[in-house]
């Protein structure tokens, strides 16, 4: 699926979508986007998800460095979601392109 990184934050900014961080615990307290929310890998693996999520909601998906989130997306799809995005861009990149951070 072809994205744009500047409709996606709007998107995020005006409620319109959500995204899941997909990495581990110790890796979102070190630090994690302040518009996402922690979605483990391994939590969805055992079909754990947080409150308050849309499955109808265009939903992406950002890791450490890209490669997680195709594990994910399978999964939040057999879950119910409707539009699941997986981004390419890892933290790091996702940092440099204007994302903020919280720690």
């Amino acid at each position: 699926m072809n994205y744009d990184l500047d409709e996606v934050k709007e998107q995020l900014e005006d409620g319109d979508a959500q995204l899941f961080d997909v990495r581990e615990q110790d890796e979102w307290d070190a630090g994690h986007l302040s518009q996402a929310s922690l979605v483990t890998l391994s939590g969805l693996s055992s079909g754990a998800l947080p409150d308050g999520v849309d499955k109808s909601k265009p939903t992406y998906l950002h890791c450490r460095s890209g490669q997680r989130v195709y594990r994910a997306a399978p999964l939040l799809e057999s879950l119910g979601f409707e539009n699941v995005i997986p981004l390419n861009e890892g933290f790091e990149a996702l940092l440099a392109e204007g994302f903020q951070v919280e720690v």
